[in-house]
């Protein structure tokens, strides 16, 4: 039997209109393509001032946004799951803007944006980029976390700075028409990817919204309307047709895609039996560039160590979090938890994560195919743990425990779920540091995908004089986009100035997470991946844990901050985050 890897197939974008006016999508390219030019002339110093626009007005529109996706996800606005919508669907989309916005004026007054480094050397030949804390603002509001760019082996830093913002030295040759394909789960994902291509690409764009969350497109239109009007954007709706038809037109130049392997798939070989056909033989029958981020059997490896019980508790409140994230219908949710089987707390680490997501509601199952997808994963593993009520729509929180390292054909190994499920393994080893190697292993050559993961180890075994380095080595070896240290991979989403996307070098006839990075602000030319670190421990508990119930207070406090950052509100958002 053929192996089955990647994420499971999807309905999300199968929705079709009746018909397809193709003269109106004309029309949209046309009018989009006669301002690449326009927007190839706009200096850095009017660019900034977009954004600054685009800033403002996404937070004159944040709580009719963010109600329209409670209410598509059945939350409630002002409680915890209210709070990370917040975050999540307008906050990070707020806070790339405006790190973009700081590049702008970068490049507008000393020729390349200004990173804050240090610069260090780290194994075969690459250096790493340290981008946070990028500011005052961000030592103190993201205190204790670090975040680094690697760049690609050979790359020197006098390479880093010469080569930063390539579409800013020569703005006309870069000119041109993008086609975004939004995805329907993740509010911002689409507005992300439009600046991106715009501010770091230097492209006009068509953003398709995903039928998913087409809902959200009046509240796109009058956060970004200051692109729109001048027409370098434009924001259509539709179905698969839509999207064929504008991957198709010769005027659309390059194509990013944010969904499954299976989408990009069927983008670049076509559907079906012709476009499996089609793939095996390397016959794409879309040749213009494709860059896309798509799904990841995201795995967390926990080193083993002698945790307190206080530690145990924080850090299964952090695990739980990344599960019970937007429902887990997240590219970076966990898949698979990966320990070493003679870990004397593996036991008790699941018990207390258990415990954890006894205490949160399961949440509704808004995303299509997710009872299908949960039903395929449950039948290989009938024996899973379920926690929590399943009605109305809604999913428990599903555990399948024990999943055999050895079977590599597991479907816990091989999908992603995109789901409420995740699964644990366990790894021999015969010291913690022969773990940590094997776990890398593991992580790189049998868990399917490269876009993220997360190590969790407690500083004591981070300190040790033979487990650190293991640890620091495998930091370097792991073939993953972005790579979290004790803090959650999603902060690489989140934090714009590191780089997310897949690790390089997918071919498109195996593109597994995809090709090519969003974010980086700073705009590097040869990024290999993003490591972003936090504290073992952090106090007061972090407000993007789903446990916090002051998030959405913080959350509306910390939107507020990014969007007119001052000094005289940082006492408020600090005395929020101590009440959760």
């Amino acid at each position: 039997m053929a192996r089955v890897r990647g994420a499971a197939a999807s309905t999300s974008g199968q929705q079709d209109q009746v018909s397809l006016d193709e003269a109106a999508l004309d029309q949209v390219i046309t009018h989009v393509a006669a301002s690449a030019q326009k927007w190839a002339a706009t200096s850095p110093g009017d660019r900034a001032r977009l954004l600054e626009r685009v800033v403002k007005d996404t937070f004159e529109v944040s709580r009719a946004w963010n109600a329209a996706g409670c209410a598509a996800k059945g939350y409630d606005p002002e409680s915890s799951e209210g709070g990370e919508e917040l975050f999540s669907g307008i906050g990070t989309f707020v806070r790339m803007a405006q790190c973009f916005r700081a590049s702008m004026l970068d490049i507008a007054a000393k020729g390349r944006p200004q990173f804050p480094g240090p610069v260090r050397h780290k194994p075969d030949r690459r250096i790493a980029v340290q981008v946070i804390p990028a500011n005052l603002f961000d030592k103190l509001l993201y205190a204790g976390i670090t975040g680094e760019v690697w760049m690609e082996p050979g790359v020197d830093e006098a390479e880093v700075r010469s080569s930063q913002a390539a579409a800013y030295r020569s703005p006309q040759s870069h000119a041109g028409v993008s086609l975004v394909l939004g995805a329907g789960n993740v509010a911002s994902l689409g507005p992300r990817d439009v600046l991106t291509k715009m501010f770091a690409e230097g492209k006009v764009v068509i953003l398709k919204a995903n039928p998913v969350n087409d809902y959200l497109v009046p509240y796109w239109s009058q956060a970004m309307k200051s692109l729109i009007e001048p027409g370098f954007l434009r924001i259509v709706s539709g179905g698969a047709k839509v999207g064929e038809y504008l991957t198709h037109h010769p005027a659309i130049e390059d194509i990013h895609v944010t969904g499954s392997d299976k989408t990009h798939d069927a983008i670049v070989f076509g559907p079906g039996p012709e476009g499996a056909r089609r793939k095996a033989n390397n016959e794409p029958v879309v040749t213009k560039p494709v860059t896309c981020e798509l799904g990841n059997v995201s795995p967390v490896v926990i080193v083993p160590g002698e945790w307190s019980s206080k530690e145990i508790e924080f850090q299964a409140k952090h695990v739980a979090t990344m599960i019970t994230n937007n429902a887990g219908f997240n590219c970076l949710t966990p898949r698979v938890i990966i320990t070493h089987e003679g870990w004397a707390q593996r036991g008790e680490f699941f018990t207390a994560l258990e415990k954890v997501f006894s205490t949160l509601p399961t949440r509704l199952a808004y995303y299509p195919g997710a009872q299908e997808r949960r039903s395929a994963f449950l039948a290989a593993h009938p024996d899973a743990h379920e926690i929590g009520s399943s009605n109305e729509g809604r999913q428990p929180w599903t555990i399948v425990r024990d999943v055999d390292a050895t079977n590599h054909e597991d479907v816990c190994l091989n999908v992603e779920a995109f789901c409420a499920l995740t699964s644990e393994t366990a790894l021999a080893g015969e010291t913690p540091a022969d773990f940590v190697r094997k776990a890398t292993d593991f992580c790189n050559d049998v868990v399917w995908g490269t876009l993220s993961m997360t190590l969790i180890a407690d500083p004591r075994t981070m300190r040790d004089p033979v487990t650190g380095p293991a640890i620091e080595q495998a930091i370097a070896d792991l073939r993953y986009g972005s790579i979290g240290v004790n803090l959650w991979h999603a902060m690489s989403f989140a934090l714009a100035t590191t780089v997310w996307g897949a690790y390089p070098g997918h071919l498109a006839t195996d593109i597994q997470s995809g090709n090519g990075f969003v974010g980086n602000s700073f705009l590097f030319a040869h990024p290999q991946k993003s490591v972003v670190r936090g504290p073992f421990v952090a106090r007061p508990e972090p407000a993007w844990f789903a446990t916090n119930t002051n998030g959405a207070v913080v959350m509306g406090k910390l939107l507020d901050f990014e969007v007119r950052p001052s000094w005289t509100k940082i006492p408020g958002l600090m005395l929020a985050a101590l009440k959760s």
